[in-house]
């Protein structure tokens, strides 16, 4: 399976606040930008962040393995080692955690590492590893 990169679009009100949230805590790339707009390199994959000030999230979620999962929400699949080293560099940083770093489906297909929290918009995001990457899609 080869993965390809994907490109997302997301709307933010504070546009200077995201962005320093981007770059400095996630450790995105900065790639282009304008006045209401600016791209990162999100783990591989294209974020563009795009300034709307009418922007309000709606909060709505699916029970999953015990846990209720914030919807909509975005992400990555990241490499175990990735992901822990995230998961303490937002632990360090106090992120207020949706769900906080944690084995899902423990013992079961598709048992995985993953955490969610929100953006300073409250767009919800999830970063999640599996020991075996073949387990990504498996039933």
């Amino acid at each position: 399976m080869e993965i390809q990169p994907f490109h997302i679009a997301i709307p933010v009100k504070n546009l200077e606040k995201c962005r320093t949230f981007y770059r400095d805590i996630l450790q995105c790339e900065e790639g282009r930008s304008a006045t209401h707009w600016v791209d990162f390199n999100f783990f591989g994959h294209q974020l563009v962040i795009h300034q709307k000030d009418d922007f309000t999230p709606q909060r709505i979620s699916n029970p999953v393995d015990g846990h209720d999962v914030p919807v909509p929400h975005f992400g990555v699949v990241l490499t175990w080692e990735v992901w822990q080293a995230l998961a303490d560099r937002l632990k360090a940083n106090n992120t207020r955690f949706i769900i906080s770093p944690t084995i899902r489906f423990q013992g079961e297909v598709g048992e995985q590492a993953t955490l969610f929290f929100n953006d300073p918009e409250n767009n919800a995001l999830e970063f999640k590893s599996f020991k075996d990457l073949n387990q990504l899609f498996a039933k």
